[in-house]
């Protein structure tokens, strides 16, 4: 095995340069260490080329004998004859303050909104610290996204790890970006802010996500990470690190509440396959290396809340299933390790309804935990129950209608169908700038619901008591909605 010294001094730096690469393949350099060892997976390198010009990487692979560098910036016009690579003996780190909030990096951490370097309080490493399971708090507050589809029916719970499933074509930037704008956690003296990367993302892409946080005014709570489709691949491994870095620290030493929108998963697998197929390794399912599920373990598993500590860290990433797929290796990998999942629905976009969030199988497995107390409680978890039902019994319906016609319904079938109708027009489409409160979300479901004229024989997955509180004609003298506590 391989030890990095405890301390790099000057001298030692000196005998940590070497002229023995032997080879360059794709994004990675192979370098001869001569037998000399004394290198470490993850230690930062850099890169002197025969034209003076200074590149960085990170050893992605070491023995005694050989390490295989990934280089940042590409080895395009690299003579490996002639190239000098220095080892720095340590891993790579990214300076934080709270003076990260508000400002726009790229994809290795670099400040691109011409303003000045961030002032480090400190450098913490990318790759993070494990969470001692036994000091992971259980999530149980949830984070208001302002979408009536996720707020009422698959609720986001800080800590939580809740994935978009997308695919090309449907507007999972605009509901990522719409999200990273309206979320908020609510009660008194709750510090909240986002941390949004980008993966593999056109220029188009990128300046969208500038605009819509700038104009909206909501970057001043928004930690920005964009890597584009045209820089490196091994760029598009670290970005994700060093958003989640970010957060780490805004929330466990700034007691802030982070949630971090990773978008594209799969671009970020399809960099890891590329890597992997210039280090010529045993391919598994659909050519993804076969180590996929740990390293998106790796960086999902670094959400949750920590036992003594006030802030936390949820997640949504976001991911492009590959001609609508759900069994690909990177959705499903996902949904494994992750607490539930948002699908979004071609079929539900071409008809114009946004967001087009499929609800059948969409779900949120911590969604029990954190939707209000007692009454109010179940309030929210048999409403959506019920509007779940009724909307799903719908949809049967309309299929059947398509092959035998309405003729054969009875008038309680005619009123579920015209339910899925509405639910879909009033409930999940709304504006793309319309932030919904968790309050205006209950409400609408309530009223879809007054056009069942016998709530009790109709709503069965109502209990008669929150039918006798909550049902739309006892409103006016029952309840005040506004009043409830979530």
């Amino acid at each position: 095995m391989t030890e990095t010294p405890q301390k790099i001094t000057s001298e030692t730096l000196s005998k940590r340069v070497f002229k023995t690469a032997t080879e360059v393949t794709g994004p990675l350099l192979f370098v001869d260490l001569q037998g000399r060892g004394g290198v470490s997976y993850g230690e930062i390198a850099k890169i002197k080329l025969p034209s003076g010009e200074i590149r960085s990487g990170q050893i992605l692979e070491v023995s005694r004998d050989l390490a295989v560098v990934q280089l940042f910036e590409g080895t395009s016009g690299m003579d490996v004859e002639e190239t000098t690579v220095q080892f720095l003996g340590e891993t790579m780190k990214l300076p934080v303050s709270d003076d990260l909030l508000g400002r726009i990096f790229n994809g290795r951490g670099e400040p691109i909104d011409n303003q000045p370097e961030i002032i480090a309080k400190e450098e913490w490493p990318i790759s993070g610290s494990p969470i001692n399971p036994f000091a992971r708090q259980y999530p149980r507050e949830f984070i208001q996204t302002g979408l009536s589809t996720l707020d009422g029916l698959f609720t986001l719970i800080r800590g939580q790890k809740l994935p978009i499933f997308s695919a090309s074509g449907l507007p999972h930037n605009e509901v990522a970006a719409q999200i990273a704008r309206q979320a908020a956690v609510l009660g008194q003296e709750e510090d909240f802010a986002v941390v949004f990367a980008a993966m593999g993302i056109t220029a188009e892409e990128a300046q969208y996500f500038r605009n819509e946080f700038e104009k909206s005014g909501a970057l001043d709570r928004v930690v920005l990470f964009l890597n584009l489709a045209d820089d490196p691949a091994i760029e598009r491994i670290i970005t994700p690190r060093l958003a989640l870095t970010a957060a780490e620290y805004l929330a466990y030493e700034c007691d802030m509440h982070l949630l971090v929108i990773l978008t594209d998963i799969t671009n970020y697998a399809e960099s890891l396959r590329e890597i992997g197929a210039a280090r010529e390794e045993v391919p598994g399912r659909r050519g993804y290396p076969g180590y996929l599920y740990s390293d998106l373990a790796s960086i999902y598993e670094r959400a949750g809340r920590i036992r003594g500590r006030k802030g936390s860290i949820t997640q949504m990433p976001i991911l492009s299933m590959p001609n609508d797929d759900m069994t690909h290796p990177v959705p499903d990998l996902s949904g494994y390790i992750t607490e539930g999942q948002v699908l979004l629905d071609r079929g539900l976009h071409r008809r114009g309804i946004y967001p087009p969030i499929n609800i059948g199988p969409s779900l949120s497995r911590l969604m029990k935990e954190g939707i209000g107390k007692g009454l109010t409680r179940r309030d929210h978890k048999e409403l959506a129950d019920q509007l779940y039902y009724a909307y799903a019994r719908g949809i049967d319906l309309r299929n059947l209608v398509a092959v035998v016609g309405e003729e054969s319904l009875t008038e309680e079938d005619h009123r579920f169908l015209k339910f899925s109708d509405d639910f879909e027009n009033q409930f999940i489409k709304q504006g793309r700038d319309e932030n919904r409160t968790i309050f205006e979300s209950l409400d609408i479901g309530w009223e879809l619901l007054k056009m069942f004229p016998n709530p009790k024989r109709e709503l069965k997955r109502i209990s008669d008591e929150i039918l006798e509180f909550f049902h739309p004609k006892n409103r006016d003298e029952k309840v005040d909605f506004d009043s409830r506590d979530v």
